[in-house]
């Protein structure tokens, strides 16, 4: 895939209608009170916006939020799966459910970090959007509600692509959380409207497709998570380019299993032993280091307070499970960082939201923080860890996308990049 594409700055905006695609899936207080509990994603994309209306560009900014439920009969058919009666359903609880899920709360936290109004559409593609967006000055910033509200959006409905895009004279995506979907909003649009990246996906781009394409050496990739399965891609591909990798979390009782080890209750994917094993013999061939864990944090329970002791991995007895990688293991794989050029660090190496089995994944993040060398945290679990243990500050870059960042570390063809123009 070619990482090289064109960014806000290298086109005319100025007197431009711009639809820009930001994340604006933010996290929302569970009470439907309607409060932002952490803006990160809305203060990411402020950079790109300030520019565009810097450059005196009208702003057409959207995003999804959540998964609502487009259709009340779709939201029917859903309730009914959770074994509610269909005939207690109403349209009413289906509007609740959406109104949950309206991105007017971002309109307003956006119009306080910019400190101008941000004008809210009361749909995507519906009337309210349309003059709005028609009556848009240089300088001015609206949001079209969340585009999930459409049913074609995840289908990446050419039609809605098409009326998102006769709102604009250009497109700008600024979702790197979002560009491994083919939606209508992430990557329909680039067929109606020059498309180019705004400056986060610009900066995803250079830092993740830099370390892959040409890494500083050595290039140490540090692997953990809960499933094999959902890494197998990514091990794969680095095992093409990386000089080490190491694996910690619940995935690597998946790679003791099949070396003959005893997991005792600890996660296990039987299905995929085989894979690990395939993995471990082309490392071998390919004369990258494959580091697994030497000892194990075991634990009676699933549990904060469980009670815990350390074993040899692949000695673990039954009725105990591991959460944790042991203290040799830390050892083992903060050396392994020392000297690295490059770091890519995606997923935790144990249950890092209890306390007692979060030394792990404390560790390796501690050891990041101390090398000289570029650090990349994948998104997700370990953009998580690394912001709750105090380390993020410490980091070379911290991706803006678990599921995206995943991707593109497996080689995949991201659509929402794919789609852009190249530089």
């Amino acid at each position: 895939m070619n990482y090289n594409k064109k960014t806000v700055k290298d086109i005319d905006v100025a007197g431009k209608k711009v639809l820009l695609r930001c994340d604006f899936n933010v996290p929302m207080a569970k009470d439907g009170s309607g409060v932002i509990t952490d803006d990160k994603r809305i203060r990411a994309a402020l950079p790109t916006i300030q520019y565009l209306l810097d450059q005196n560009a009208a702003v057409i900014a959207c995003s999804h939020m959540g998964k609502p439920v487009a259709t009340f009969d779709s939201y029917v058919k859903k309730q009914a799966e959770k074994g509610k009666d269909p005939a207690t359903i109403t349209e009413e609880q289906w509007k609740k459910s959406l109104a949950q899920l309206s991105l007017a709360p971002v309109a307003k936290r956006l119009s306080e970090l910019l400190g101008k109004e941000v004008i809210m559409a009361k749909d995507v593609v519906g009337p309210d959007a349309q003059a709005k967006a028609a009556a848009l000055k240089p300088g001015q910033i609206m949001l079209l509600e969340n585009t999930r509200f459409e049913k074609g959006e995840t289908k990446n409905d050419p039609e809605l692509a098409k009326a998102m895009a006769s709102m604009a004279d250009v497109y700008v995506s600024d979702a790197f959380g979002a560009v491994h979907r083919a939606h209508a909003s992430t990557a329909g649009v680039a067929n109606y409207l020059p498309a180019v990246s705004g400056f986060l996906i610009q900066k995803e781009l250079e830092i993740i497709g830099g370390a892959l394409a040409n890494p500083k050496r050595p290039l140490v990739a540090i692997l953990g998570g809960s499933k094999v399965s959902s890494k197998i891609g990514v091990i794969n591909n680095l095992l093409e380019i990386a000089d080490t990798i190491i694996i910690g979390g619940g995935m690597a009782y998946t790679f003791s299993a099949a070396q003959g080890g005893k997991v005792g209750d600890s996660l296990l994917e039987a299905d995929w032993e085989d894979y690990a094993n395939d993995m471990v013999k082309k490392a071998a061939e390919k004369g990258v280091k494959l580091l697994l864990p030497v000892d194990t944090v075991v634990a009676n329970a699933f549990a904060a307070d469980a009670e815990s002791k350390v074993v040899k991995t692949g000695e673990i007895p039954d009725g105990w499970q591991g959460l944790d990688i042991g203290p040799e293991t830390v050892k083992l794989y903060c050396d392994a960082v020392k000297d690295a050029g490059t770091v890519i660090w995606n997923g935790p190496m144990g249950v890092f939201e209890f306390p007692a089995f979060a030394k792990g994944t404390e560790a390796v993040a501690k050891a990041l923080s101390e090398t000289s060398a570029i650090t990349i945290i994948g998104g997700g679990d370990s953009a998580a860890a690394v912001q709750q243990l105090g380390y993020a500050d410490k980091m070379t870059h911290i991706s803006t996308g678990g599921g995206a960042s995943l991707e593109f570390m497996e080689g995949k063809e991201l659509p929402g990049v794919a789609c852009l123009l190249d530089a």
